[in-house]
Order: C-alpha cells, then structure tokens, then sequence
C-alpha cells in the first residue's frame, strides 16, 4: 500500500521491481538443483550403516566396497557398525538422517527376516528405505563331520526319515539366516529332526566335531578353515545352483527333498526420500566397483559373490524374501521376539 505522500509512479516502480525479484528467485529455485544434491554428490564422506558387528560377512562385504567406492567418487565412505537385534538400532539412524545420501543404510536377508520374527519391529524396510543396489550374495553351507556316514544329503534325509527324532542339526541363534535355512530344510524335506541353536560359529563346529550334532548349516566364510584342514565335509549347499567356490558340491534340491533355494545377500538402502539423481550416482558408482578383478577376488575368498543390481532388482527381492520367510517363521512355529 502506498504511503499518503508517495507519487504513483514511485509506488509502481516498487511493486514492479519486488516482483520482477520475486518471479527471478523463483526462476533460480526451479532450475536450481535439489538442496540435497548440490549437483555435486558427494562433497563429504557418506556413512554406510551396518546392523552388524565387525568381522562378519557383511562387515567384510562393506569393507571391500567401501574402499573402492571412495576412489571412484572422491570421498572416503565410512563403514558404521550398530549391532542390534532385528537392525533397530541401524534401521532408526538412517531413518532419523536427512534423505540426502550421506547416511545409507546396508539391508540383507536378514533384515527381510526380521519382519516375520519381530512382532512390533519398528521400522518398515519396503517404506522406509529406497533400494539402491545389491552388493553380494552368498548361500550357506550343510557340513558333516569328516568321519560322518552321510557322503551326501539324500543319506541324511534317508536316515532322518528312517530314524525319526534322532539327527540334531546345530546352526547359530535361533532366527538367523542359518537356522531359518534349517527350519526350510525340515519343512520341504519333511523330516523330524531337532534343530539345536549356538551362541555363535565356533560353538557350531566344536558341536559338529564332537557328533553333538550330525549336520552343520553355516556361511563358507565361518567354516572355510575346517573344511581346507579337512575337519568337516560340505555334502550340499543352500542354492538352487552350484556354488562359485565350491563347484563340485551339489545344491540341497538335489537330493530329492524337492525345490529348495535359499540365498542370502548384502544390499545398500538409502531413506526414503532422498533423490533420484543420488540413488542413480550410486547405483551407478557400485556397478563399476563390483566389476572390478579385485573386488571380486577378495569377496570369493569369504565365499561371496560380488554383483550389483538394479534399484528395482533388490527391492523386488526384498519384498519377496520378507513373504518367504515370513511364511517360514509361521509354519516352523518359530517364538516370535
């Protein structure tokens, strides 16, 4: 409104000019890139958050990529191991970020896990993260002790079915990858066996090399020692194919105990969010970090095959790996947490 002693023309020339800048910042704004991204991503180091201690193999897995992925965008990536049951504790710090791909998130089969086992599982993996690309896959190992009777898994079967009740199967915690995989192979194989849960891998194997338990069901990055030393014998593995590091072991479907395939993988996540042209720089980035010789070389030493995917690919199996063992979890009558 114009002062009572202001000309007109004063007055339009004022109101034109604040118009004239405003129809300008609003120009700047629409061709500006997003406040996020700065058109420079990144400026600074990233955070990939794991729901794992160090020394595992995902830690091993993030590790690896991680080195690499700074080279290939100039920033070191940080690896941020926040251990917790059903990844709480990592879920809620990438979820509490800003959506702006500095704090990403690593999700894996467990996390898909974590849906079916958790009764109030605070956060939800499909909404609340954005896909960005698969890391690695690895399956699990079925190893006998090396004096065991059972040379393959259709003798394992047999005897269980024969014997109901007397072959005990020893995995880690109850609800891992692992023992879940054990409870699978109960369920297709139809099989009465007891499933006996340990602290951790060492436990696992001491049980196995003591006949505690007939049949071991691990990562080969857990038992890859005693298997060289030719303490323990691997007589299946967990995929519907032939495992890149041991070829000459055949998947557990071909025993006959019918379709069966459990593969578990690493994957970075950002929060839901965080733009287009972030998930597609580091989509991108991965693709060419997982490619190289020496990355791949250093992940099949832990057993783990290194392979990007698209966005799309890992969030589909995601969702599908959550309805798979969320399945799982219902029909072996495993306790909720």
């Amino acid at each position: 409104m114009k002062r009572a002693h202001e000309p007109t023309s004063i007055v339009t020339r004022r109101n034109l000019a604040v118009g004239t800048a405003a129809v300008s910042a609003l120009g700047l704004l629409a061709s500006a890139p997003s406040a996020y991204t700065q058109g420079k991503y990144p400026t600074r180091s990233p955070r990939l958050v794991l729901p794992f201690a160090a020394g595992g193999v995902a830690d091993v897995t993030a590790r690896i990529v991680a080195e690499k992925l700074g080279d290939v965008l100039g920033h070191r990536f940080i690896v941020d191991n926040q251990p917790g049951a059903g990844g709480i504790n990592a879920a809620n710090t990438v979820r509490s970020a800003r959506p702006d791909g500095y704090t990403l998130a690593l999700l894996s089969n467990g996390t898909a896990i974590s849906v079916g086992l958790f009764n109030n599982l605070p956060f939800d993996p499909v909404k609340d993260f954005t896909p960005i690309s698969s890391m690695g896959y690895f399956d699990f190992l079925f190893c006998v002790n090396a004096s065991s009777p059972f040379q393959t898994m259709a003798d394992f079967v047999k005897t269980a079915r024969e014997k109901p009740g007397t072959l005990n199967i020893g995995t880690i915690n109850i609800g891992s990858s692992q023992n879940l995989t054990a409870e699978l192979l109960k369920l297709t194989a139809g099989i009465n066996v007891t499933l006996v849960p340990y602290r951790g891998s060492p436990e696992v194997l001491i049980a196995l090399m003591r006949d505690d338990i007939q049949l071991a069901v691990d990562s080969y990055a857990a038992l890859k020692s005693p298997i060289r030393d030719k303490r323990i014998r691997p007589i299946a593995t967990s995929g519907a194919n032939r495992s890149v590091i041991l070829p000459d072991v055949p998947p557990a479907k071909d025993s006959g105990i019918g379709e069966f395939d459990v593969i578990s993988w690493n994957a970075v996540f950002a929060r839901t969010g965080t733009p287009k042209e972030i998930i597609d720089i580091l989509n991108g980035a991965l693709h060419k970090v997982l490619a190289l010789p020496e990355v791949k070389e250093k992940a099949l030493a832990f057993g783990i095959e290194a392979k990007a995917s698209t966005p799309e690919e890992i969030g589909e199996r995601l969702r599908n790996d959550i309805d798979k063992w969320t399945k799982v979890i219902e029909r072996a009558g495993v306790p909720k947490q």
